[in-house]
């Protein structure tokens, strides 16, 4: 615990910002595999297959799926240096997702292109840890991903002053029309038990 601040994190100001390169008409489709379209509006669980450029060396096609989402606390970050109170002040939420790379190509190495979408619209990147963080690894992709690969893994963003999480975001570009994952945020895992509790207790009575 203590030393520098495991978690690394510069919010976009706006959503110009830009994970990857802009998908181009020289990543080869397989036969069976159809791109979902630009502006799709899914829901937690459900698949997107993207263009996945990381690099102007690289590229392959991504099948990307969100499968749930939960708020942590700052109790879940003791041992860390939270001393700015930008990291202090902010909300942080634990998204799990799924990737396999149903591509041609190796893109080992790089990160997960999903962002967070706060209330403000503003793009979230996720965060990245120095060290582990076991309730939500946060980490790129294994360093070879070659096709056929899959990794499951959750994702760390960070909403600044005490902000939301509204959906997670593929936009690799600004010109691109984001594909979107919606559905229920959880609480944090303690709160959830609480209220559990609270429940049955009610029942009881």
């Amino acid at each position: 615990s203590g030393g520098e601040p495991a978690a690394e994190e510069s919010p976009s100001a706006s959503n110009d910002a830009s994970a990857t390169e802009s998908p181009t008409a020289d990543v080869s489709v397989p036969e069976g595999v159809e791109v979902s379209a630009q502006g799709s509006d899914l829901e937690f669980g459900d698949s997107a297959v993207v263009v996945f450029e990381p690099d102007q060396e690289r590229s392959t096609l991504l099948e990307l799926t969100v499968t749930s989402a939960r708020k942590g606390r700052l109790d879940d970050f003791k041992g860390f240096i939270l001393d700015d109170p930008y990291k202090r002040k902010a909300n942080y939420y634990y998204v799990k997702v799924s990737v396999e790379n149903v591509g041609e190509g190796d893109v080992g190495g790089a990160p997960v292109p999903l962002w967070g979408v706060n209330g403000e619209n503003t793009l979230l990147p996720a965060v990245n840890f120095t060290t582990d963080f076991k309730k939500c690894a946060s980490t790129p992709l294994p360093k070879k991903f070659e096709p056929g690969d899959s990794v499951a893994t959750c994702l760390v963003y960070l909403s600044p002053d005490g902000g939301s999480l509204e959906a997670v975001s593929f936009r690799p570009d600004q010109a691109f029309d984001p594909i979107e994952w919606t559905g229920e945020i959880k609480p944090p895992k303690k709160d959830e038990k609480k209220n559990k509790k609270k429940k049955r207790d009610r029942n009881r009575g």
